[in-house]
C-alpha cells in the first residue's frame, strides 16, 4: 500500500493544465453538412440562372426571326400588288391610242385599291391650309400674305396618308 503524506503548511498547487473545451463527436459533422447543403443550393441556383439566361436568349432570337419574317412577308405582298400595276402599265403602253386612256384609268383605280388595302389613302392638299400634323412641307415660297399658315400650292393635287 502506498502512503499519502499530508502537508498542512504548503498551499495547494494550482492545476497548470488548461481545461480543454469538451468536443462533441457530432459538432464537425453538422458544419460539413451545412456547408455541403449551401454549396448544393448555390449550384442549383446557378444552374437555374444559366437555364433562364439561355431561355431568354432563345426567346430573343425567336422574336427577331419572327419579326424579320413578318416584315419580309408584308413587303412581299406589297411588291406582288405593285408588280400587278407594272404589268398593267406595260399592257397599256402596247395598246392603241383610243384604248390607252381607258387602260391608264383602270391602272390608276387598281393602284388606288392596292394602296387602300395597305392602309394608304389619298388626302386633298391643294389650296388647303397647311397643317403640320397632316402635311409635309417640301419647299417654302415667300408670300406677301400675313397668315400664320398660308394655303398650300403643290405640283400634286392630292397627298397620301397612312392609317
Amino acid at each position: 500500500m502506498g502512503c499519502v503524506m499530508e502537508d498542512h503548511d504548503t498551499p495547494p498547487v494550482p492545476d497548470t493544465k488548461a481545461k480543454e473545451p469538451e468536443k462533441s463527436a457530432a459538432s464537425p459533422v453538422p458544419e460539413r453538412d451545412e456547408l455541403a447543403e449551401q454549396k448544393k443550393l448555390l449550384a442549383d441556383a446557378n444552374e437555374r440562372y444559366l437555364r433562364l439566361a439561355a431561355d431568354f436568349e432563345n426567346y430573343r432570337k425567336r422574336v427577331a426571326r419572327d419579326q424579320e419574317s413578318l416584315v419580309h412577308h408584308a413587303n412581299e405582298r406589297f411588291a406582288v400588288d405593285v408588280l400587278e400595276i407594272a404589268d398593267n402599265l406595260e399592257r397599256a403602253l402596247k395598246a392603241d391610242d383610243e384604248h390607252l386612256r381607258t387602260g391608264v384609268e383602270h391602272i390608276r383605280n387598281l393602284f388606288a385599291d392596292i394602296l387602300a388595302r395597305h392602309g394608304i389613302s389619298q388626302i386633298d392638299a391643294l389650296k388647303k391650309t397647311f397643317d403640320p400634323n397632316e402635311h409635309e412641307a417640301i419647299a417654302h415660297v415667300p408670300s406677301n400674305e400675313k397668315k400664320e399658315w398660308s394655303s398650300m400650292s403643290c405640283p400634286r393635287d392630292t397627298g397620301c396618308t397612312r392609317k
